[in-house]
């Protein structure tokens, strides 16, 4: 049995206020700014082996983190639920491989994407991203020498986070990871 097939389809942003809480512009604004304060930035530990994080403040309720990348590393393919978000790069460049097709948000297993869906940015430092719910993406360092750092928000505070294998087109839900697996 075949994947059943998506193809490209706008995702809108979530309307400000439909659900309450920051939007997906201000968790930006936040990000950005965190991201420009550089004794926010100094006081994550980084770690040579692997990502480190802390947790921040995030405005309006908001989930945000304080995220430091080694060279090479990345987070796999994965979404935020009904979570919308946003990030900013603090230091170095980090690059977002995304879908540009609205996903169903369950109910499915594996899914066989159009051509046209991919879509990849470079952020340096200085730059950020705002997403809507459902946004399907991995981010990554692909530096080979240099650490770098980020801002993330997300509202409402993350649910859960689905993890996702990609084959070529066809992209499978692998597992759900709730907020005790990740704080």
């Amino acid at each position: 049995m075949s994947a059943p097939a998506y193809a490209p389809v706008p995702s809108a942003p979530a309307p400000a206020g439909a659900s309450g809480g920051p939007t997906a512009a201000q968790l930006l604004d936040f990000a950005l700014r965190t991201a420009a304060d550089p004794e926010v930035v100094a006081s994550l530990p980084l770690d040579p082996g692997g990502r480190t994080w802390i947790r921040l403040d995030g405005p309006g309720g908001s989930e945000a983190w304080l995220i430091g990348w080694p060279p090479g590393t990345g987070t796999g393919w994965h979404d935020h639920a009904e979570s919308r978000g946003a990030f900013a790069t603090a230091r170095g460049v980090l690059t977002e491989h995304s879908l540009a097709v609205r996903l169903p948000a369950q109910g499915w297993q594996s899914l066989r994407l159009t051509t046209g869906v991919d879509r990849t940015r470079g952020l340096a430092a200085g730059t950020g991203r705002a997403f809507a719910e459902h946004h399907v993406h991995e981010v990554l360092n692909a530096s080979a020498a240099e650490h770098a750092v980020s801002v993330h928000a997300y509202y409402p505070p993350l649910p859960l986070i689905r993890r996702y294998s990609r084959n070529g087109p066809v992209l499978t839900l692998e597992h759900v990871e709730r907020p005790a697996d990740w704080q």
